[in-house]
């Protein structure tokens, strides 16, 4: 475990003092990685949209289904 940790701060040390990387990262993988960037988003923000508007819709449908049951009972009398 404690190597573990030395050898992460060795690199983590190694990286902040980096000066230059020469790398270039061309206008199809910039494209790409956005792309795949949005969809990670929308797919979370859908997630957490579903997730929170799930007691809305159950609500909703028990709403209308007791309006039905009501309106059966009202014609039977």
């Amino acid at each position: 475990m404690r190597i573990k940790i030395v050898i992460i701060s060795i690199h983590m040390l190694l990286a902040v003092f980096c000066l230059e990387a020469y790398a270039y990262v061309g206008p199809g993988a910039g494209i790409t990685m956005l792309g795949a960037l949005w969809a990670v988003i929308l797919a979370v923000l859908l997630a957490v949209g579903g997730v929170l508007l799930w007691p809305l819709r159950t609500l909703l449908r028990k709403l209308r289904k007791n309006r039905k049951d009501q309106d059966v009972i009202d014609e039977k009398e």
